[in-house]
């Protein structure tokens, strides 16, 4: 039996100010399924709806039409409650301006979801320490964002987006503030990731950066244009 699959979509849709002379069509009948272990690039230029996509497939807007099931669940079922609990423990979310405390330590930083979910502080510390030991960060812990590099800032932000276990990371343009170098690095780290089972949904302009996935995806106008495979999941 393969893989169960983490998101399915089906006919997904998104207007924005429908009926009026502003309206536009943002997506139309995408459908997409992926499955648990998967690593997928979504492509497109500027205006093309993968941000839109993008926020559909984190919860963080509701689509015009269709359906998504995430991790098995309906999000059309939920309330506004149960879609941001959804979010907490299903989606870890990597953006481009890493979106660090800059008060807080990067131990603090990953420890944040977990207060959100209600752990008790020391497991939050012993569970924090450990993300950051998997990024290869554990004796930065206790230094702030000032004091780290831009790459080791997006450690910190995936380490932090997976603190909770979720079974998606989703990655919005995660290289777009790095060197080339420091990109390759992360998406080095998204590779061991998506081996240990996770599924990273990266999201980009950037033909280069979406090589390192085992998927590809690309959108245009709103819809999928091309659908390519070049290696299985893990």
């Amino acid at each position: 039996m393969g893989a169960p699959n983490v998101v399915e979509i089906q006919g997904l849709g998104k207007v924005y100010s429908p009926g009026t002379p502003a309206e536009v069509v943002a997506l139309r009948g995408v459908d997409l399924v992926i499955a648990r272990g998967e690593f997928v690039a979504i492509v497109g230029p500027s205006g093309s709806g993968k941000s839109t996509l993008m926020n559909l497939l984190g919860v963080l807007d509701a689509p015009s039409s269709g359906t998504y099931r995430c991790d098995g669940v309906d999000v059309a079922g939920l309330d506004a409650a149960g879609r941001a609990r959804l979010r907490l423990t299903r989606i870890g979310f990597v953006f481009q301006g890493f979106n660090l405390l800059s008060r807080m330590t990067a131990l603090d930083n990953v420890m944040l979801p977990l207060a959100y979910a209600g752990v008790p502080r020391r497991e939050r510390a012993e569970r924090a320490r450990r993300a950051l030991s998997e990024v290869g960060l554990a004796e930065r812990a206790h230094h702030r964002p000032s004091e780290l590099s831009g790459g080791q800032q997006q450690r910190v932000a995936i380490a932090r987006a997976l603190v909770n276990h979720p079974p998606i990371l989703l990655a919005d343009e995660p290289t777009g503030a790095l060197d080339s170098r420091t990109g390759q690095e992360i998406l080095a780290l998204f590779q061991r990731l998506r081996l240990a089972g996770i599924t990273v949904i990266l999201i980009t302009h950037d033909g280069a950066v979406a090589d390192a996935a085992d998927r590809v995806v690309r959108i245009q106008d709103g819809a999928i244009v091309a659908d390519e495979r070049r290696r299985e999941a893990a």
